[in-house]
């Protein structure tokens, strides 16, 4: 199923996997994997083989959906979905053909546009002449600090129609940032009851480098313990840039 979406940048979300392990900092406060234990202690049906989201590891669980392939067929009018807001499509326990059928849902509704966002940016790379790239597929990576900007490298070598940078959680600075092939970045703070500050100049930095290189830049929040307790503003304005795909330039 899908659900609508209180991220600014998206409309809907569409989950089919679940499930997913920490590899860098910027998953240390995990919302999803917050909200699958939650989901799992209620019963829920779609979360019951997920793990323990205070473990990670080889015996992590993943679990893929068939039967909620179907739902982006159901939808009657045009949406910007997020895929996987709770996994990570491109996580080594996915199988390749998983990958593919989701891609094959995504093609065969042109009308939807569709968000994927990774931190798993070598498979990524290596996977991506595998598959078939429709227009209407926006493919991205989290860079929470300098230590992921090999992820960038990665996506430049994906054919995606936009491919686009979520600095969320911003965790330090990301100097150096090369935009060259970009199209679009997403900056913001972590929220939670652990959340970690961000420093308003590692947001500014993002921001004028989207600005010389003319490329779009959004930032969702800053954060706090909940989401939008810091409001959005940077220095006195709302940044809601989105990306226009090369077809419609």
């Amino acid at each position: 199923m899908s659900s609508r979406s209180t991220i600014e940048w998206t409309e809907v979300t569409w989950n089919p996997t679940t499930g997913c392990d920490r590899i860098s900092a910027g998953c240390d406060n995990c919302y999803a994997l917050a909200l699958a234990k939650r989901l799992k202690a209620m019963g829920t049906p779609k979360y019951q083989n997920d793990g323990d989201p205070r473990t990670s590891g080889p015996g992590f669980a993943v679990t893929v959906h068939p039967d909620t392939l179907d739902q982006p067929y159901r939808w009657r009018t045009p949406r910007v979905v997020f895929v996987n807001s709770m996994s990570d499509l491109f996580h080594a326990k996915v199988p390749l053909d998983f990958v593919r059928q989701v891609f094959d849902v995504m093609a065969g509704t042109p009308q939807h546009t569709y968000q994927v966002l990774t931190k798993r940016s070598a498979r990524l790379r290596k996977l991506a002449d595998k598959l078939e790239w429709p227009p209407n597929v926006w493919m991205g990576v989290s860079v929470e600090t300098e230590d992921q900007l090999g992820r960038v490298d990665d996506l430049r070598a994906v054919p995606a129609a936009v491919r686009f940078l979520s600095c969320e959680p911003l965790l330090g600075p990301v100097t150096g940032l090369n935009l060259d092939g970009i199209d679009w970045v997403i900056t913001g703070g972590e929220s939670g009851p652990k959340a970690r500050s961000v420093d308003p100049a590692w947001v500014r930095e993002i921001r004028d480098a989207c600005q010389e290189a003319d490329v779009a830049f959004f930032h969702k929040q800053w954060g706090g313990r909940t989401p939008k307790a810091g409001g959005r503003e940077l220095d006195g304005q709302i940044w809601n840039e989105m990306p226009r795909p090369a077809s419609l330039q």
